[in-house]
């Protein structure tokens, strides 16, 4: 992390716990939060878009939520501003131009609102690939610098239930320890030892699979969020 991504960390964790210093760090990231939301508006926005108003609220939440073990902040702040304004979007959509869905319909048994099937969101769908394939080059990027490829990690996924356990007990107690995560991030070494003992799993197993929880370990700390959503699912044991 460069002298200007530390002083970005500095400026976010004293605006944390001061609204003053928040309010600072949103006028002076003006200009990233309005490139944010021309971006999702395909021009540039002007005072009167509500979509301006949600990019600095979910810059602000990003502030609150932010941590170094989530990477780049800047990186985490852009994907929360996309995230939002997805969200805004859809229930735009879903009420816009419909008027009195409430009233019943004609033989009075059933409400409008539940005649109306969901529409298919291409436009959200898009948006979600589309930040969904930018995660997935950044991780490839920076799992280079573990010396892993995404070709090493699909040929060392684990393929039985009983391996992928094994290897989600020692992410579960990553997560559960931050120092971990720091330390792994730092030496860019998974801590096999630490990991088998703390979650009290065979150390053979994660040996094995040691380019496969590179992968995972980077997803849960960097600010992944879309990829991040789809491990703790299979961590609190979804479907394979």
């Amino acid at each position: 992390m460069g002298p200007d991504a530390n002083q970005i960390v500095s400026k976010v964790y004293k605006a944390k716990n001061d609204s003053r210093a928040a309010d600072e760090l949103i006028a002076e990231y003006m200009p990233f939060i309005r490139s944010e939301t021309a971006k999702f508006l395909n021009r540039p926005p002007n005072s009167s878009d509500d979509e301006l108003s949600i990019a600095m609220f979910a810059f602000y939440e990003s502030i609150k939520n932010y941590s170094r073990l989530r990477g780049s902040f800047l990186k985490f702040a852009s994907l929360q501003i996309k995230n939002r304004l997805i969200d805004n979007f859809r229930k735009e959509k879903r009420s816009k131009g419909l008027i009195s869905l409430d009233q019943p319909d004609e033989d009075e048994k059933n409400e409008l609102i539940d005649t109306i099937s969901d529409e298919h969101d291409e436009y959200a769908e898009s948006e979600l690939r589309e930040a969904t394939q930018q995660e997935i080059a950044e991780l490839s990027a920076q799992m280079t610098d573990f010396g892993v490829s995404m070709t090493d990690v699909a040929d060392n996924s684990p393929r039985q239930r009983r391996t992928l356990e094994i290897c989600n007990k020692a992410v579960r107690y990553a997560r559960n320890n931050p120092e971990i995560l720091a330390d792994f991030l730092r030496t860019k070494k998974v801590p096999i030892s630490r990991l088998a003992e703390g979650a009290d799993v065979e150390r053979k197993s994660l040996e094995r699979h040691r380019r496969y929880l590179v992968a995972v370990l980077l997803i849960c700390t960097n600010g992944y969020e879309i990829m991040r959503g789809h491990i703790m699912q299979v961590l609190k044991g979804g479907e394979e």
